[in-house]
């Protein structure tokens, strides 16, 4: 009788092949490590009468957050106030998450997203605060204040510039008729055929405003606004830091900066979770 089981073909498999002449073995990509996960952090502190003020301050803070989330305007909240004992258990609270912004102002506001999604603490020379909301509001007023004007259709070409200034033509249209609440629109450079003259050009028609933001999680993304009106540079980067995407998107603020109402909601609740933890 005749049997279905039949062995293997010799000389396949792992090990079968001999080793390239060179002596060289297959090199892999190394696979992406970091990663950032929220972790409830617990201050060590006893809850004496002495703190009252700074966890006052993060009830008042949850009850923003999960009203934002619901649709409630930002609201913020001046630290100036408080003693270092007090600051010192709101910053070890707040941590750092993944958002950092630069807002280009006098005095210029550093901005860093907590690792509460849609709590935000600004310092400058004259104010420490948090706001609470997608974003905080000095990112919608200061966003397009120009640094480096825009030139648009004017700036002055050079060899090797071809597709570009088709491009800025249709952001000036975008950007002239754009109104708060419509869908984003996206120019996809990555898959638009263009030189690298073609991107240095860009960058000067475009021009720069005031706000610059990285969003950092799974690799980069940064976000630069231009000195059009809502336009923004948005560029994506793996975690070996190579660029994979690179748009212009003409909206208020990308969706990538902003906090989601789900997110502000539950960054409400983990807070108050902290609060009863160290109670």
């Amino acid at each position: 009788m005749v049997s279905n089981f039949h062995l293997p073909p010799v000389g396949y498999g792992p090990g079968s092949q001999p080793p390239e002449e060179d002596g060289k073995e297959l090199e892999y990509l190394p696979m992406p490590q970091d990663m950032r996960a929220y972790s409830a952090h617990i201050p060590f502190v006893e809850a004496t009468d002495a703190l009252t003020p700074a966890l006052t301050l993060l009830r008042e803070i949850a009850a923003a957050s999960i009203a934002s989330g619901k649709g409630a305007q930002n609201r913020v909240f001046d630290l100036s106030g408080l003693d270092r004992a007090n600051r010192a258990l709101i910053a070890e609270t707040m941590g750092e998450g993944e958002v950092s912004i630069k807002i280009h102002d006098i005095p210029a506001i550093a901005v860093q997203e907590s690792v509460f999604a849609g709590v935000w603490v600004l310092k400058s020379a004259k104010s420490d605060e948090i706001e609470v909301g997608p974003v905080p509001a000095k990112v919608f007023e200061r966003a397009f204040k120009s640094r480096k004007p825009a030139t648009l259709a004017l700036t002055e070409r050079f060899p090797g510039v071809l597709n570009a200034p088709s491009l800025v033509v249709e952001l000036a249209d975008k950007s002239k008729n754009y109104a708060n609440g419509d869908e984003p629109y996206v120019v996809n450079l990555t898959l638009l055929p263009h030189t690298e003259q073609d991107l240095v050009w860009l960058e000067t028609a475009m021009g720069l405003g005031s706000v610059d933001i990285l969003s950092r999680g799974y690799g980069n993304c940064r976000v630069t606004a231009t000195a059009l009106e809502h336009v923004w540079r948005v560029q994506f980067f793996n975690s070996m830091d190579t660029l994979i995407l690179d748009t212009f998107e003409v909206t208020a603020v990308p969706e990538v900066a902003l906090a989601a109402a789900e997110d502000l909601v539950e960054s409400g609740e983990r807070i108050i979770e902290v609060l009863e933890a160290i109670r």
